[in-house]
């Protein structure tokens, strides 16, 4: 079954009893039971519900695995793993570019509990194997990152982290599986952000984990229920609405992401383009390797100020000035304002992530709107400037 017959056809039979085409929602708490114990495979929505179990059959088929589990948010998905994989004493590897609450939560959450938090280049597999030790208990990254979209060769860092003992999670919420498939290049454990592009959008919050191994799964399966961050029948039925369209989307997110990463690269206004589809990217070549496409995000460094920036975002006609991304409305976003400001400005400078950043998420709209609305934006900053000097010439005499 090829990927786009997946989205539509894998897991989702027309409802039985009806034959409607789309199952309705189950939006039930509790499940009638023929005699104690004994169910219909059944008891109680927190464990299980049948709207959440085609959603995760069809999470899974798309990710090429048996097993995943969905959760009320991203985070949500990822403090299941940390939880079953990160005791204290254990060590967690993760990339300098890197979720600002991916970030918050090893550092802020698991870190004060005795997790060893180590931040490295893990483009650099010198770097990475110098620093695993026999404590390393994830090797955890992004490809591409967030928010500078660079790339983790993921079946390198496999190799060397399974040669240690550690297990490899990636964060597939930019790639999505239409355009990468972690499993395949060795990742034992894949998050994502459902929001983003799964559900595609923006009116749904959801995360979810996946594995491929039965035993790699069970204990995040467990913290499912345990814990409880489950999300909504209707949150998962909207998701699945939403993967009918996702490679179609991805297709049109990826048009307009390369539009848009051609027409800034070279602009006297930028200082540097993050996209993995540009020949001068330096994650290029691994990207054309280990992907099928090379996604829709796209940042950028202006060469300007702040306040530029501020009202450069603030004041787009088609991007919205918002944190998420994936949905079918461009947005833009400030990350050391907006989705990266939990981590300390300090440690920004340190990690590369510089005030000027700007990330665009490009909606489905047509490219060479949303490549106006930004080349406008960049030549209200000339015209600014231009007028500032007449008058500080003036001034001077």
């Amino acid at each position: 079954m090829k990927f786009a017959t997946k989205t539509i056809h894998a897991g989702q039979p027309s409802e039985p009893e009806t034959g409607a085409l789309v199952a309705p929602i189950f939006q039930t708490s509790t499940y009638e039971q023929e005699a104690p114990g004994q169910d219909k495979g059944f008891s109680y929505s927190r464990t299980n519900n049948p709207t959440r179990q085609r959603l995760e059959t069809v999470l899974a088929e798309l990710e090429s695995v048996q097993f995943a589990a969905a959760f009320s948010s991203g985070l949500a998905a990822e403090n299941a793993v940390l939880q079953a994989y990160a005791r204290p004493g254990d060590e967690v590897i993760i990339p300098l570019d890197v979720y600002g609450g991916t970030y918050r939560i090893l550092n802020r959450v698991f870190q004060p509990t005795g997790v060893v938090v180590r931040q490295i280049d893990t483009s650099n597999l010198k770097t990475l194997e110098a620093t695993m030790s026999p404590r390393t208990r994830l090797v955890w990254i992004e490809s591409p990152t967030n928010p500078r979209l660079l790339i983790n060769d993921i079946a390198a860092i496999g190799r060397i982290a399974h040669a240690r003992g550690a297990l490899v999670v990636v964060d597939n919420t930019f790639a999505t599986p239409v355009f990468q498939q972690p499993f395949e290049l060795g990742a034992d454990i894949v998050v994502h952000s459902v929001t983003k592009y799964l559900a595609g959008h923006s009116d749904t919050v959801q995360g979810a984990a996946l594995a491929k191994d039965a035993a790699v799964f069970e204990p995040i399966k467990f913290l499912q229920n345990a814990t409880g961050g489950i999300p909504s029948p209707f949150d998962c039925w909207l998701t699945m609405r939403g993967l009918k369209t996702l490679e179609l989307r991805m297709q049109r997110h990826e048009q307009n992401a390369t539009a848009i990463a051609n027409a800034l690269n070279g602009h006297a206004l930028v200082r540097c383009v993050y996209y993995p589809g540009l020949p001068n990217h330096p994650g290029h070549d691994i990207a054309k390797r280990q992907m099928t496409g090379f996604g829709g995000m796209v940042s950028f460094e202006l060469d300007g100020t702040k306040d530029e920036v501020v009202t450069f975002s603030s004041s787009r006609r088609y991007f919205a000035l918002g944190e998420s991304l994936g949905g079918v409305k461009a947005l833009i976003c400030h990350p050391a304002t907006m989705t990266h400001a939990s981590i300390p400005a300090e440690a920004r400078a340190e990690l590369g992530l510089s005030d000027m950043l700007i990330r665009l998420s490009p909606g489905c709209e047509n490219f060479e709107d949303l490549v106006d609305d930004l080349l406008q934006g960049l030549a209200e900053i000339e015209q600014a400037r231009s007028a500032r000097k007449p008058a500080a010439a003036a001034s001077r005499r």
